[in-house]
């Protein structure tokens, strides 16, 4: 069985050099129906990439540029008063799409990074007494920069917690950036629509039938435990640079992942490989470190890697 979505993210490629990591991490928060965050410095086509994938699926895109003046009412929409009928009417913000790009979303100030909470998390919007919901499926890719600090409002804990997995984006390589430069002088066309919006809503009740073994689930629960207590795993050394570890939503987005995961590497189970492939992408942005772990100059991918290192994987035997 090959990758189902194979054909989306060819059409995508013809537009994106490299980024693989980056196109795979947004077909497996489609199919679980998570968000994404990614930090990477300008340039990079993070945004060229939500927009040629949102062509590709065939589903609306809208972008946000998040900037410190920015209210609630320009992300959800308002009430607007007519004077002919004297009536109020809904005007729909920009979060009524498929894809939405939140881009440099720490630019913005807390009741706006609070409007984005409910929208994530309930998929549905509040204006005046009414409550409307989301299109399906819906997909936020909030974007931040990591060379600056002036200007921003760093995301609170609980709204980092409501992204899936969080990517970070490097620069190409030497390659990579000739042929980057060689489609700049000679573009390819748009992207051809390879899938509908009901194709990929499809997909997600597929991956929903994916097997996944008590035996993956555990180690899931033991690799977050590990995060919170990593002595128990023979790692007491990083317990001084870890505040507070990983919650029960990162278990839950560990399995969700890897199944999702799975279903893209053309399986109906999962094993503890899928797990530990998207473990950093899900975890990095749910630990909180210690003072002593910046004075160090350690990062949460640097604890993660000796944690996961240190939980044994299980040996899943599955069953005909």
């Amino acid at each position: 069985m090959t990758n189902p979505l194979e054909p989306v993210l060819f059409e995508v490629k013809r537009t994106i050099v490299g980024q693989d990591v980056l196109l795979e991490r947004m077909a497996i928060a489609m199919l679980a129906g998570g968000h994404l965050l990614v930090e990477g410095v300008p340039g990079l086509a993070k945004t060229l990439a939500v927009k040629s994938l949102a062509a590709a699926i065939g589903g609306e895109f809208q972008r946000i540029q998040f900037t410190p003046d920015l209210v609630p009412a320009d992300l959800v929409g308002t009430r607007v008063y007519h004077q002919r009928s004297g009536e109020f009417e809904v005007s729909r913000g920009p979060v009524f799409t498929n894809l939405l790009l939140a881009d440099e979303i720490n630019r913005a100030p807390a009741k706006v990074q609070s409007a984005l909470l409910e929208v994530m998390q309930e998929r549905q919007v509040t204006i005046g007494r009414e409550t409307h919901r989301l299109p399906e499926p819906f997909l936020v890719m909030a974007t931040q920069n990591p060379i600056e600090s002036d200007g921003t409002y760093p995301l609170p804990e609980a709204q980092v917690d409501r992204f899936m997995m969080k990517v970070v984006v490097g620069y190409p390589t030497a390659p990579e950036e000739h042929a980057i430069v060689a489609r700049a002088i000679r573009p390819a066309g748009p992207p051809q629509v390879m899938l509908t919006p009901e194709d990929l809503m499809a997909m997600r009740a597929s991956v929903g039938q994916v097997y996944v073994d008590p035996a993956v689930v555990d180690y899931a629960v033991r690799l977050v435990a590990a995060t919170r207590s990593p002595g128990t795993v023979g790692a007491g050394d990083l317990e001084r640079y870890v505040t507070f570890g990983a919650s029960p939503r990162a278990t839950i987005a560990l399995v969700l992942a890897g199944r999702a995961l799975a279903f893209l590497r053309g399986r109906d189970y999962v094993l503890p490989y899928d797990i530990d492939e998207v473990a950093l992408d899900v975890l990095r942005h749910r630990l909180v470190l210690s003072y002593e772990a910046l004075a160090d100059d350690l990062d949460a991918d640097t604890i993660l890697t000796r944690v996961l290192r240190a939980v044994p994987v299980p040996d899943v035997v599955l069953q005909p």
